[in-house]
């Protein structure tokens, strides 16, 4: 087992890679921007190194200074959390050159499933079930071409990134020249690389994905679904597991298939295999997440895996117990993400300093976050202030948990996305289960949160 590791990332999810390594007693290394110097992964970590000014793009995606950090402090392995450099083959290329361990899978395997397009070719080979779309790259006139062939409405979606950057819903033949080129414009500023490809639409559609843990003894396990259609700009809000869409065969099928695409690409650590379902039960593959999740707590809180610490043990060569299927799988568990975000303002960030921060308490509840009375939440990084997640026996008993505890949660300084997430817990189509991906959309202003926005 490691005795150092580094932790390259920043907020919540750096707090949660702490934790998770001092129940290991293994020593953490922060870094931090100076927009950082005062933030509780800083002060939770054995040792911090400063690695540059607030901009991400010279501080927490400057591979140079972290790797620098990580060798200066006498680390053994890099946690990369998610976002910033968690899915740069590159960084992972860097760390192995330098004699550290990556705590995730390698560079090759993270080029092929980070390039969408080639990771539809991977999964094509594993049997596993597509969108109907371009099986590669699509320059302008094959856009043109496929999206006839398919049938509008189509998706152009970037092939080097995800997160909704570079995705353009196309609904008509005049729309798509222009939104090819504003899709690969974002795509190029985004990932520094403007390639799409095309896909048919599925609607009504849900987006369920599947958790998997794979070690280097030739152990898949995977550890259920979780259900991400409550989505604003095809970023998620709400997670939940169990999917209410899903049934035992349909989830039986489903964790098949991403057992059969991780033995196929020879993958290792923690991933997630993201799926469209559609209203018949038929269900597709969208792409592959080489990092943990972000709501990768709602699974924690129904397997009692602790996905963090698996990780680790991973990278170190340790083996899981089992591959297969975990279980048993207990309750119903929901994520909230509480944004600091204007939701009458088409969700626009909200920096600010927090003036007053009160989090519930109780049976069944735990909140991931970085902030306390006084942070300021900086314009320069993400929005995500907390991760409010319940578990309680039964899906019912969850909603009504969840909406306890947004109502005990105290926050004051910046908008922010609470009120609108209870707003969604209450409503008929969550409530049934009977909610897609267009569900924000479709609800409008019926949600009061979203009355009279923008």
């Amino acid at each position: 087992m490691f005795s150092r590791v580094l932790v390259a990332n920043r907020g919540e999810i750096a707090v949660r890679v702490i934790r998770a390594l001092h129940e290991l007693r293994i020593e953490a290394v922060a870094v931090y921007s100076t927009a950082d110097e005062d933030a509780l992964h800083v002060r939770l970590a054995d040792r911090s190194v400063r690695i540059g000014p607030p901009p991400a793009a010279e501080s927490y995606l400057n591979v140079a200074s972290i790797v620098a950090a990580a060798k200066t402090t006498g680390c053994e392995a890099v946690h990369p959390g998610y976002g910033f450099l968690a899915e740069n083959a590159e960084f992972v290329r860097m760390c192995e050159d330098n004699e550290l361990v990556f705590i995730g899978p390698t560079a090759e395997v993270m080029e092929r499933m980070g390039d969408k397009a080639r990771a539809k070719a991977e999964m094509r080979a594993a049997g596993v079930p597509l969108v109907p779309g371009t099986e590669g790259i699509a320059g302008p006139e094959d856009a043109r071409v496929a999206a006839a062939e398919l049938g509008f409405p189509v998706l152009l979606k970037a092939a080097a990134g995800g997160g909704g950057k570079g995705m353009r819903l196309v609904s008509a033949p005049e729309e798509l020249h222009d939104a090819y080129q504003r899709a690969a414009g974002e795509a190029h500023a985004a990932f520094g690389d403007g390639s799409l490809y095309v896909e048919k639409v599925i609607t009504p559609a849900r987006h369920v994905e599947i958790q998997v843990l794979c070690d280097n003894h030739g152990h898949v396990l995977t550890c259920g679904e979780r259900e991400c259609s409550i989505q604003r700009r095809h970023q998620k809000l709400i997670e939940e597991s169990p999917s209410p869409a899903l049934d035992a065969e349909l989830r039986e099928e489903m964790e098949a298939a991403a057992e059969r695409a991780c033995e196929h690409i020879g993958y290792r650590n923690a991933g997630t295999i993201e799926f469209l379902v559609g209203p018949d039960g038929s269900f597709s593959f969208i792409e592959m997440n080489t990092r943990l999740q972000v709501e990768h707590p709602v699974t924690e809180l129904i397997s009692s895996i602790d996905l963090v610490r698996e990780q680790v043990r991973i990278a170190a060569g340790e083996a899981l117990a089992h591959g297969g299927r975990s279980g048993p799988r207990l309750g119903h568990a929901i994520e909230l993400r509480i944004n600091a975000e204007d939701p009458r303002r088409d969700f626009a960030p909200a920096p600010g300093k927090i003036v007053r921060f009160r989090p519930p308490l109780g049976p069944g509840v735990r909140v991931d976050t970085f902030v306390e009375e006084g942070t300021v939440i900086s314009p320069y990084y993400d929005s995500l202030i907390a991760k409010v997640v319940v578990h309680d026996a039964s899906r019912k008993l969850a909603i009504e948990r969840s909406l306890r505890v947004l109502g005990e949660f105290e926050i004051e300084g910046v908008p922010t996305t609470k009120a609108l997430l209870a707003d969604i817990l209450a409503s008929d189509e969550f409530r049934s289960g009977e909610y897609s991906t267009a569900f924000l959309e479709e609800a409008g202003a019926r949600l009061p949160a979203l009355a009279g926005s923008e």
